[in-house]
């Protein structure tokens, strides 16, 4: 991994979970995962939100790069949203500033990003698109909600084999104040730190 991405992530304390709530919010993500390694299954995780322009794209790369970070083999994560938006560029620029690779690959009112964690991997490709997008997975997969709208305005995910909140506070409230860029790392932060914490109670066989 990069030598800036592994310094924010060694910063982070996943080990030390405070909130005894947040633990049982993520332990179904953590059964969900562990029940597919050790079926040696593609592990495949959908991260849902309305817009698909912030959360959802924060856990989609996070989730990969925890994943990759403790080894776990065929992790492919993916997002979407209950409608199609844009990638919002402080979530591009917040990934950057924490160590990952963000290249802008495309331009338009939708812009297509490649986000790299590594020299020698694949890139996870970021652009808002609709869960049911064909760029996403059609079955076999977990549908995670990453905000309370989609979770009530979603009641159904075709193809999910399981349903699971994990919901975020939208960074958005920040927008167009001197606090964007802060609130922005500390929700990034926020979330590394949650899908660091699920990939590291998973066994890989």
């Amino acid at each position: 991994m990069y030598a800036t991405l592994l310094t924010t992530i060694n910063q982070l304390r996943w080990d030390k979970m405070q909130s005894d709530d947040r633990m049982q919010t993520l332990q179904p993500l953590i059964d969900y995962v562990q029940r597919k390694a050790n079926e040696r299954e593609s592990i495949d995780l959908h991260f849902i939100c309305t817009h698909n322009s912030r959360r959802s794209h924060l856990a989609q790369v996070w989730a990969q790069v925890a994943a990759a970070y403790f080894r776990i083999p065929d992790v492919h994560c993916y997002s979407g949203g209950t409608e199609e938006t844009a990638l919002f560029p402080m979530v591009a620029n917040t990934l950057s500033n924490q160590g990952l690779l963000v290249l802008n690959i495309a331009e338009g009112s939708n812009p297509i990003y490649a986000i790299k964690y590594a020299e020698d991997t694949l890139p996870i490709i970021g652009f808002s698109k609709s869960y049911d997008h064909a760029f996403n997975p059609s079955s076999g997969f977990a549908a995670v909600m990453t905000c309370s709208q989609a979770d009530a305005g979603c009641p159904f995910v075709g193809g999910a084999e399981k349903r699971i909140p994990v919901t975020f506070e939208d960074p958005k409230i920040s927008d167009g104040t001197q606090e964007q860029a802060n609130v922005y790392a500390m929700r990034s932060l926020e979330i590394a730190r949650e899908m660091l914490y699920v990939f590291s109670k998973i066994k890989s066989r």
